[in-house]
């Protein structure tokens, strides 16, 4: 199956020399335009969304980065100068033939699964060929597990859903769709089974299943930390001096917090139990994080006022 693909520099409206801090302001901007809940046409919102989403969890990670740097626009054209990378093959076929297969509703491309998710058709368990599980009589071999990645909004870890994902398998093009449901509290890397969807066992050997890895989608607000949530609160240099109420959103709606007098930067803030549901079912925490934000500029009167206060410490 062809793979096509993805520009994600052009996604993120970034150049290639673009720093982490460019990036990082680029995914915030497109992805608070974009995010579902807030866009009028959720539906385009929503794919959009995801395709920043994919963008920023490639360039935002070093190694990634680097990789994807590595292939270039041309990497599948003939005589393009695209050297695979390491495992290539392996990481496109199946244990039985080398079937392959491609995912639709994951939240991710055929691109990323491809290159930096779990690979199509490739084993969910590390060593050993498919046919050392679910041996049933001389001979017979257990089929391969399937597994690829699924993004999965923090809306969604907080609340559960349900999902439809559709698999088409290369070797007879049949398109398979499955109600998944995501559980709630699933937390980063958990594993969902399908059980018997992956490949088809050979001379009678049990089938092998499928498995959709949980990314957590980026969120422009928020960051996760286990179950809890952290959230970076631009605060100007006086509100840290004399305190002040801030407007601070969560995943439901937006809380007031009052800082006190004298906060210093990157303290933290905890408002209890607005973070995502962990094993036991409880909630974490969201940790407020005051980020102090000194202006660039400067009027004279601002000058003025800054420096009577320099003066009124002994500093001139």
């Amino acid at each position: 199956m062809a793979v096509q693909f993805r520009d994600y520099y052009e996604t993120l409206g970034i150049s290639k020399t673009a720093t982490d801090d460019e990036i990082k302001s680029a995914f915030r901007k497109l992805a608070r335009k974009f995010h579902p809940d807030v866009a009028k046409d959720k539906a385009s919102a929503e794919e959009k969304f995801k395709q920043i989403n994919e963008a920023y969890e490639v360039l935002s990670d070093k190694e990634k980065r680097r990789k994807y740097d590595q292939l270039g626009a041309d990497w599948n054209q003939p005589g393009g100068g695209f050297q695979p990378p390491p495992g290539w093959g392996q990481q496109r076929a199946g244990g039985n033939g080398g079937v392959e297969f491609e995912f639709n509703g994951t939240g991710f491309s055929d691109f990323f699964e491809a290159f930096f998710g779990g690979g199509r058709g490739q084993s969910a368990f590390a060593g050993g060929p498919a046919g050392e599980f679910g041996r049933r009589g001389p001979g017979a071999q257990r089929g391969s597990d399937v597994e690829a990645d699924i993004m999965v909004t923090l809306e969604e870890a907080l609340h559960g859903s349900k999902r439809t994902v559709s698999l088409r398998r290369s070797s007879n093009g049949k398109v398979e769709n499955y109600q998944v449901k995501i559980p709630r509290g699933v937390h980063e890397g958990q594993r969902i089974r399908l059980a018997g969807q992956g490949e088809a066992g050979a001379r009678g050997g049990t089938s092998g299943d499928l498995f959709l890895r949980v990314r957590l989608a980026r969120h422009p607000d928020f960051s996760v930390e286990g179950s809890d949530l952290i959230h970076e609160a631009d605060i100007a240099p006086w509100q840290a001096v004399l305190g002040a109420d801030l407007e601070v959103p969560t995943l439901e709606e937006t809380r007031r917090l009052k800082i006190p007098p004298g906060t210093q930067g990157n303290q933290r803030f905890r408002l209890r139990e607005r973070g995502l549901p962990n094993a036991s079912g409880t909630r974490g925490d969201l940790y407020v994080v005051a980020t102090i934000r000194i202006p660039k500029k400067l009027t004279e009167r601002e000058r003025e006022l800054w420096a009577q206060v320099a003066e009124l410490h002994g500093q001139s």
